[in-house]
């Protein structure tokens, strides 16, 4: 099945490429109770610049977390429900069912880079499928539940960091890097 969804998304009438996008702790800790562990502004600010003009695939508990659209993007809601009328207030705002029709829609819609914001969930069932990781990868430890996927090893290397910035503490969070890994 992950083949004929890699060959559906990716394969005849143009490619699109698919990014994930996450900010994690030391222990790949992504969040806790639908919350981030941190919120860093130059971080927000670094996913509204990369999000921006892109069709956004996120699932429905970290879509409550957010609230509200986002402006200037497309989100991609991934939902059990049938019909959510909280999902529907928006036309930027798209319920979807699957992975594989949140693909289609984005590719359907001359998408070129399918930004996935999680949660968890998401992350794994589309990081074999991703080209690329823009990660903040915080220097501290919090309570998570949880955790973006195992995507490190030394065995078996998949990804090669293409860039990273360090950037120091601030008032109410640890020092932290930026990072950019592309899949080899």
């Amino acid at each position: 099945m992950q083949f004929d969804l890699f060959c559906r998304s990716f394969g005849k009438g143009g490619k699109m490429k698919v990014s994930l996008i996450a900010a994690l702790d030391e222990e790949r800790g992504l969040g806790k109770g639908n919350e981030l562990l941190w919120r860093i502004p130059e971080d927000l600010k670094n996913f509204k610049r990369l999000t921006m003009g892109h069709y956004v695939l996120l699932g429905r508990k970290t879509f409550e977390s957010i609230g509200r659209p986002l402006p200037g993007r497309t989100l991609l809601v991934l939902t059990r429900k049938i019909k959510d009328e909280s999902l529907s207030l928006d036309p930027s705002i798209i319920p979807v069912h699957s992975v594989q029709e949140a693909m289609d829609l984005a590719r359907k819609n001359d998408e070129k880079e399918l930004m996935v914001a999680g949660g968890a969930q998401i992350y794994e069932q589309l990081i074999p499928f991703a080209e690329t990781l823009y990660l903040t990868r915080i220097k501290g430890l919090k309570k998570a539940d949880a955790y973006f996927p195992c995507f490190e090893s030394e065995e078996n290397p998949l990804w090669v960091l293409h860039n990273s910035k360090d950037f120091k503490e601030g008032p109410s969070w640890p020092s932290w890097s930026y990072q950019v890994f592309k899949k080899v």
